[in-house]
């Protein structure tokens, strides 16, 4: 009796595991065909195909491309604005520990999920409204995360004066590579990567040594006044 009651116990459990395992499977060989194809290039029949099921198998485990693209979407985007926000909001940092340490956590997602981020990238223009929307809200708001530890750091004397929104673009603009030239088993370490180029868009925006930032373009303007008066009085004392 205790064997056929610890079966029946254990008959839906294993059942939930191999459900579980072949989500993921349908899920990475999605996003595999999705990256090399491009999402409005692979049909579900390539997907069903690719995991060993019928059509009308594969809709036991999932409704549509939608479904996977959107979870995609969320566990590449969502992850990624929610961690960079935490980050930002660590006031106890210097901007400048945030940047670096917002970068390095830019770059692991890169390297280590090179294939998906490819995919979104090349998916833009195809991808469905509903999925669309929340991804380039996630977008914004790692945007948003940036732009905001820029202007702190150059409210701070941190920073140069730069354009926050601006800098925030080329802060971006270093990460957002990594997808396409690193891949896990090269000659690239991932670590080393995430550090260097961490260090260089700390560097990017940092200020010049010995000479504090000016955190307006007005008191750029009395910096710069300041060192012309310095400059005369040289002169006239040469």
């Amino acid at each position: 009796m205790e064997n056929t009651n610890g079966g029946e116990v254990e008959a839906p459990k294993k059942a939930g595991v191999r459900r579980g395992l072949m989500q993921h499977e349908i899920f990475e060989q999605a996003t595999r065909l999705f990256a090399e194809r491009g999402f409005a290039g692979t049909s579900f029949q390539d997907i069903a195909d690719a995991v060993g099921l019928t059509r009308p198998a594969l809709y036991h485990y999932v409704k549509s491309k939608d479904d996977l693209l959107a979870k995609l979407v969320a566990e590449v985007t969502v992850v990624a604005a929610t961690d960079i926000a935490e980050v930002a909001q660590r006031t106890e940092l210097s901007a400048t520990e945030r940047i670096r340490d917002i970068v390095r956590l830019m770059v692991r997602h890169q390297g280590e999920q090179g294939e998906r981020f490819r995919l979104l990238l090349r998916s833009e223009a195809d991808l469905p409204d509903s999925v669309a929307g929340s991804y380039a809200e996630n977008r914004r708001a790692v945007l948003r995360s940036l732009t905001e530890v820029i202007e702190q750091g150059v409210a701070h004397g941190e920073f140069r004066p730069v354009t926050p929104t601006v800098a925030a673009f080329g802060t971006l603009g270093i990460v957002n590579w990594v997808a396409w030239w690193y891949h896990p088993g090269s000659q690239f370490d991932l670590d080393a990567i995430c550090a260097e180029l961490a260090e260089q868009a700390v560097h990017s925006l940092a200020a010049e040594q010995g000479r504090p930032a000016s955190a307006t373009p007005l008191d750029a303007v009395h910096s710069i006044r300041r060192e012309i008066d310095r400059l005369e009085g040289l002169l006239k004392e040469a």
